[in-house]
């Protein structure tokens, strides 16, 4: 495992226990394509720093908070009034804000805020710009969602264990890893890792549905949106291929809404869209593509696609595979 952390890596056996432990907790083996994959999105992500400071965060912040509550119908100044509000040190909010450097700082000070504030909770409490910590850079939702089996005891919330390196590194393991695949490179799950389970997966049914429709579809490997009751592109596309299948429309949904598991790929639906293409097209298809996302967030400043994450981790795992 040592061996195979990059050079520059400082604390290296605390890095290597957090991993081994993450792995082990998962039932993950600890081969070296997994240890690979693991390091390469790390490096990627905050080049192996627990707390990876990010230029201009509060800045970058304090406009995203504005945009929320724009969104939410929230009057500015009670924004400007609750940040204008001294704080345990005597500064302002709002100078505080703009002095963080790392998002585990942000994370925290807006934790301050809220639960310092009367009303901060019911004010402020659905606007932290904050949405992925810890070294993978992993989602905090996602975090939550599967905290179950979470092997440390910790205090505070699950939420800034996150931005803790054992945390950040058990939940970015798990999102990478935490799934069965048919991959046939890790490449994909790279995308995967950005785009959400299965992305890949789902992006080339969604080329294969493309082809055999003639519907132009996204390849972002969304067969349905969250919470959408009126069929989406993908799924519109789809039940023009009901009857051929011999599929009724609830069928296909329940079929779709398999998007985020293995089992899509024993559905009728998605056997029956790649024999038809594979029928049309006299070859093979591929069962996974990268998906076509372009990456957007607050602290990106210049254009970038999953395709462009993916390929640059991969990059980084050959390498690791060399070494």
């Amino acid at each position: 495992m040592l061996h195979l952390l990059p050079a520059q890596v400082k604390d290296r056996e605390g890095w290597a226990t957090d991993i081994q432990v993450a792995l082990q907790a998962q039932g993950i083996t600890a081969n070296k394509g997994n240890l690979c994959a693991v390091l390469a999105v790390t490096e990627q992500e905050s080049t192996f720093n627990a707390d990876p400071q990010v230029p201009n965060l509060g800045r970058i912040a304090r406009e995203e908070i504005d945009r929320r509550a724009a969104r939410a119908h929230m009057p500015q100044f009670l924004v400007d009034t609750a940040l204008r509000t001294p704080s345990g040190n005597g500064q302002s909010y709002q100078q505080r804000l703009l002095a963080v450097r790392s998002e585990k700082q942000l994370s925290a000070l807006y934790d301050e805020l809220i639960g310092r504030l009367p009303l901060g909770g019911s004010l402020l409490g659905g606007l932290n710009p904050v949405h992925t910590g810890g070294p993978m850079q992993v989602s905090v939702d996602f975090a939550e969602k599967h905290a179950r089996d979470y092997p440390y005891t910790y205090q505070g919330t699950l939420r800034q264990e996150v931005f803790s390196r054992r945390g950040g590194m058990y939940f970015g393991i798990l999102h990478l890893l935490g799934y069965p695949v048919h991959y046939e490179r890790p490449l994909y799950r790279f995308a995967d890792f950005n785009a959400g389970w299965y992305a890949s997966r789902n992006a080339a049914f969604q080329a294969a549905l493309s082809q055999v429709t003639g519907v132009t579809l996204a390849l972002d490997g969304d067969l349905i949106a969250p919470g959408a009751i009126l069929p989406g592109t993908t799924e519109q596309a789809a039940r023009k291929l009901g009857p051929k299948l011999g599929l009724r429309n609830p069928q296909i949904r329940a079929q779709l809404e398999q998007e985020g598991s293995l089992a899509l790929e024993d559905t009728a639906l998605y056997r029956g869209v790649f024999a038809l293409a594979e029928a049309r097209t006299g070859k093979p298809l591929p069962r996974a593509v990268l998906p076509g996302i372009e990456l957007k967030s607050p602290k990106i400043t210049r254009k970038l696609t999953t395709a462009w994450f993916a390929g640059r981790v991969d990059e980084r795992y050959q390498r690791c595979m060399k070494r």
